[in-house]
């Protein structure tokens, strides 16, 4: 049996092992994880810039990976604590995004300020217990490459943003939005798609 499953299917000891990486009542990992295990565990590609303001909830147990020549603003979060994280090459995560896993992000991406990008949500339905002590669904986004998302957006669980695609600031994305498509509004919808045999972009109607 691995040392990862021996810790899984000992209740106790998983405790122990998940205090040791992040305190009580927190989410934000402890100092010798973000020193010495994640720059060791993750990969960051070569002039990739994460801003010293950035808070990289960053957990040894998932995944997160980052590529070249990409950027992570002030004040964004990154948090893979229930799934991994994947960024591109050439792409740039604005001021004040909020990424929580699981998410791939493609190359060439484009996200504009205050963009939340959530592959996470907690369980409602048992109405005795409060919704942040319920267990929590996940389901991955998918964000191609050439993506370009105004600010303010919100990505919701389980969406894949086709490769080119815009969404306009402040849309709601609940449902898949089509490679080479404009999508805006809450919730999103698609209002302009690429013709390929006329060079136009067309309304949908």
């Amino acid at each position: 049996m691995s040392l990862v499953n021996i810790i899984k299917s000992n209740p106790s000891l998983k405790k122990f092992i998940h205090w040791m990486i992040i305190p009580t009542h927190d989410f934000r990992p402890r100092l010798w994880i973000r020193l010495f295990v994640n720059p060791i565990k993750n990969k960051k590609g070569k002039h990739t810039i994460i801003r010293r303001n950035t808070r990289m909830d960053i957990l040894p147990f998932n995944q997160f990976e980052i590529g070249s020549k990409s950027i992570i603003e002030d004040f964004a979060t990154v948090n893979n604590g229930v799934g991994d994280v994947f960024i591109g090459n050439h792409t740039i995560i604005g001021l004040g995004n909020v990424i929580i896993g699981p998410v791939k992000i493609g190359n060439g991406v484009m996200l504009a300020q205050n963009i939340v990008v959530s592959g996470l949500n907690h369980g409602y339905e048992d109405i005795h217990t409060s919704p942040s002590d319920q267990p929590v669904n996940v389901k991955q986004i998918v964000i191609n490459d050439d993506v370009w998302i105004g600010a303010n957006a919100v990505i919701t669980a389980g969406v894949t943003i086709g490769k080119h695609a815009v969404i306009g600031a402040g849309s709601v994305v609940t449902k898949d939005i089509p490679d080479y498509s404009i999508a805006v509004g809450n919730p999103a919808k698609v209002i302009k798609q690429y013709n390929s045999e006329t060079k136009n972009w067309d309304k949908v109607h």
